[in-house]
């Protein structure tokens, strides 16, 4: 549950540093889920996604274009920074985290699918 809070209070943030500059809500919304094309590593298997999907959802990434926007480069460093933050922080809030090797499902937040039933098993992915 505190994962979860805490991937809330950095969605909140930056939905709240985003709010706080003049850009448009529409190159937010359209850009939101550009992480999860990430999910198209899985594509060569549980391993080689389970990679992918990580360095796509982890908070480093965005904090590096940060950083370069901090140091003095291009706004566009500052947008996918707090998009990128976004994204990670709802997917956190959404109790979705980075994977292991076995199976998407299998997260360091436990197993996501529905309770009760192991979806892995009749077709394992």
């Amino acid at each position: 549950m505190l994962l979860g809070l805490e991937g809330l209070a950095v969605l909140v943030f930056a939905i709240w540093a985003w709010e706080d500059w003049p850009e448009s809500w529409p190159i937010f919304a359209v850009f939101f889920l550009v992480p999860d094309l990430s999910m198209l590593g899985y594509l060569a298997g549980p391993r080689v996604g389970a990679v992918v999907y990580n360095a796509a959802h982890t908070y480093l990434t965005p904090a590096f274009f940060g950083l370069g926007f901090a140091l003095g480069g291009p706004v566009l460093c500052r947008e996918v920074a707090l998009v990128w933050l976004a994204h990670i922080g709802f997917d956190r809030a959404m109790g979705y985290g980075l994977k292991y090797p076995t199976r998407f499902q299998d997260t360091h937040l436990g197993w996501i699918g529905r309770s009760g039933q192991n979806l892995g098993e009749a077709g394992r992915d």
